[in-house]
């Protein structure tokens, strides 16, 4: 198999597979109830080797939580209300529909103007980049928030974060990053890059698996004016007294909900041993050299059959996947799995996502698996499929 959907999906690491074990068998079947004094604070230790690991942040300012979603949700009305008398939220059309759609919620739910930057100006931007000036354009005193990816999840494109960071707060608008298309691939830096808040997945370059938690950063200058909505108990600060009031634990601690995944997080801590080993500064220079490799091989086989590339060529402009276009992406996207062994991504209309997944992708791995597809599509083998034969995700 050539596995080059590691963008949405990451592999399950050997270690993970013997610690999920363990866990499994030993602590829980073994020390029962008795497991929670080590377990009640996994959200915050796997948390802070989140932060240390794949985020550059200092302890205390990273939970291994929930889901990005729900992070999101939770993250934007906190910074919404802590920005009383603004009414305006600003995000792009090609930002992850779950995002957009969160965020139009929370417009409805509180009477909020939600301005989408569209496509036309992203194109102009190229390849759906934000520049400073763009962002400028959109911003005025009535933004309190401002939402965007660090990787778009489509094209690939990789955004400025310092520099958009700094365009949102002249104007007093909070920006939330979701790096839930970075995180493992790219050599984040929050603390150093000014981010105030981010939200993202582990089961992606992570390799977390299906369902981890998600995580969230709060900036340790934020993290005690903002206030969560969901006040659980978790997030008390004397939880087990099981007081009549809540009052919320200081820092990072106030944005816990309630019992942690202990499989979940059991599973991201390993593979975070494994990244930490590996380093992010390697990583991400394997994930740029790997992207440019497959870019020679898309202009030497893919191009004269018919393929686009919706990336930025240059690798400070992108992440660790390449967005490929054709008319009849579908098809070719089920051929592939169904012919070629070569397992991508396909998004409507008409792209195929292609990842280095550094940790585990060879050189030989992408130079095979753009072969077969070039083999594919020159043979015509994917007019033999139907598009009802099987799910293109």
């Amino acid at each position: 198999m050539c596995y080059l959907d590691g963008n949405s999906l990451g592999r399950l690491p050997k270690a993970t597979a013997e610690a999920i074990q363990k866990m499994t068998l030993e602590e829980w079947g073994g020390e029962l109830v008795t497991g929670w004094s080590h377990w009640i604070d996994m959200a915050q230790s796997v948390g802070d080797q989140l932060g240390s690991v794949v985020l550059g942040a200092k302890p205390g300012q990273v939970l291994a939580t929930d889901t990005t979603s729900v992070n999101l949700y939770r993250l934007a009305l906190a910074a919404i209300k802590d920005r009383p008398g603004r009414s305006t939220i600003v995000v792009d059309e090609a930002n992850f529909p779950t995002d957009r759609y969160i965020l139009q919620g929370i417009a409805a739910d509180l009477g909020m103007n939600l301005v989408t930057i569209p496509n036309e100006d992203l194109a102009v931007a190229e390849f759906e980049r934000i520049t400073p000036d763009l962002l400028a354009k959109y911003m005025n005193d009535d933004v309190a928030l401002v939402c965007l990816q660090i990787i778009n999840y489509r094209s690939g494109a990789r955004q400025d974060v310092p520099a958009l960071t700094e365009v949102a707060g002249a104007r007093g608008a909070y920006v939330l990053w979701d790096a839930s298309h970075a995180v493992g691939a790219l050599d984040l830096q929050l603390d150093k890059w000014g981010v105030d808040l981010a939200i993202g997945c582990t089961y992606k370059y992570c390799n977390g698996g299906p369902g981890a938690p998600g995580w969230l950063y709060v900036s340790s200058a934020v993290s005690n004016q903002l206030h969560a909505p969901v006040q659980g108990w978790f997030a008390q600060k004397n939880q087990f007294a099981m007081g009549p009031d809540f009052e919320r634990a200081p820092g990072i601690l106030g944005y816990q909900i309630a019992t942690p995944s202990v499989m979940g997080l059991t599973s991201i801590a390993s593979s975070m041993s494994i990244i930490e080993q590996a380093g992010m500064a390697s990583i991400e220079a394997k994930a740029a050299q790997g992207t440019d490799f497959m870019i020679e091989l898309f202009d030497a086989w893919l191009a004269p059959l018919g393929f686009g590339l919706e990336t930025p060529r240059e690798a400070r402009h992108r992440g660790g996947h390449l967005s490929l276009t054709h008319a009849e992406a579908d098809r070719i996207s089920i051929a592939l799995r169904q012919f070629a062994n070569v397992i991508p991504d396909y998004r409507k209309p008409n792209t195929i996502r292609v990842a280095v997944a550094p940790l585990y992708n060879s050189y030989e791995e992408i130079f095979t698996g753009f072969e077969r597809m070039r083999d594919l599509v020159s043979d015509g083998k994917h007019h033999e499929v139907s598009l009802t034969e099987g799910a293109v995700t």
